[in-house]
């Protein structure tokens, strides 16, 4: 198989998450800060509107080295949640307003908890919304994980698969060689197993982000060329398609800055905000868990190291509905990412 020689090796990043911090700051191009642009708007301060998704990150190992990883994940990435926490995380469930437990990483599949951790979660909350992100590769090329399908569809867990493009040569340029083949091959396993197919109960969502820095296209457009594409060409059937914008973390943004198209990727960013998608930012309704339990508001956030607004909750261990359900959302630049054109969050366009 012939190697994708720009993935062989972890792509470089700022030297902390503070340092790209400042770089969207002092690149910001002119472009007014986030929080007054929202608060033109006549906001005021951002504030949640409840918690109905708890967003936890187990870890950030993966078997890839996305182009566009706003986690920075690979191979070398030890970070994985402990037990513990995730049993703190499992606490939060019954009695609370929390209706979906969505399981990211890195590879979530890589974490030799995850089985546990879904069990435990069905047993202690039976009737939670369980979703688990999956890059699909590794669901039928290795053996550790191939008892994996059918342990979803036991479990009635929802996936969602990234898949950012039904091409062919730009998956395997964004992610690597034999990338798409791995992934057609995982979604019609799936597909036997029922997923995808309507009527079913077993969800299937399909993630697509640019391959570069642009805005996704219209969902609702892509989501129907998705599905002609894939199902004309290898009988594929999936639930809905999801389009995500490419934040300014992590190695996006180090790409961003390489190329020199960082000023023009944010000014695109700042120019389409729409105000509509402020009401329906993701932070609003979702707590994210990183994976040594430490709170923030979105998974963005954490990749930045921008905690919550004091005096909310700092880790999952002291977990308080009652004081994150309003708490004031950390903002910064990066956040107009959400905002930009139909809006975007990790379960697709805000509008």
């Amino acid at each position: 198989m012939q190697k994708n020689t720009s993935l062989e090796q972890p792509i470089a990043v700022p030297a902390s998450a503070k340092a790209q911090v400042k770089l969207l700051e002092e690149r910001n191009c002119g472009i007014i800060p986030f929080g007054k642009k929202v608060g033109e708007g006549g906001h005021g301060a951002l504030l949640a509107n409840g918690i109905t998704v708890l967003q936890i990150n187990i870890g950030y190992t993966c078997n890839l080295l996305c182009r566009h990883c706003h986690v920075n994940a690979g191979p070398e990435r030890k970070e994985m949640m402990a037990r513990q926490t995730m049993l703190e995380c499992i606490k939060t469930l019954p009695n609370s307003t929390i209706k979906t437990v969505d399981i990211t990483g890195g590879a979530p599949e890589m974490h030799p908890e995850l089985r546990w951790f879904i069990e435990s979660i069905r047993t202690n909350a039976p009737d939670i919304e369980v979703i688990v992100r999956t890059n699909l590769t590794l669901l039928t090329d290795n053996e550790k994980y191939r008892d994996l399908p059918e342990f979803f569809k036991k479990q009635r867990v929802t996936l969602i698969a990234s898949l950012p493009c039904y091409i062919k040569a730009d998956v395997d340029h964004m992610r690597g060689a034999g990338v798409f083949d791995r992934s057609i091959k995982a979604l019609q396993l799936l597909n036997t197993l029922g997923y995808g197919k309507e009527n079913s109960n077993l969800e299937l969502n399909l993630v697509f982000n640019p391959e570069g820095p642009s805005l996704p296209g219209e969902q609702q457009k892509l989501e129907q060329e998705y599905r002609k594409q894939l199902f004309a060409k290898y009988g594929i059937l999936f639930s809905h398609l999801y389009t995500i914008t490419n934040m300014p973390v992590s190695r996006f943004l180090n790409d961003l800055l390489e190329n020199d198209h960082y000023s023009e990727y944010m000014t695109l960013l700042a120019e389409n905000f729409n105000a509509l998608a402020v009401e329906n930012m993701m932070c609003r309704t979702t707590l994210s868990v990183s994976w040594d339990g430490t709170l923030y508001d979105c998974d963005f956030n954490q990749m930045l190291h921008l905690p919550l607004t004091r005096p909310a909750p700092q880790h999952i261990s002291a977990f308080n509905e009652e004081t994150l359900r309003n708490r004031r959302i950390t903002l910064g630049q990066h956040c107009y990412g959400c905002t930009a054109g139909a809006g975007s969050s990790c379960q697709g366009s805000l509008l």
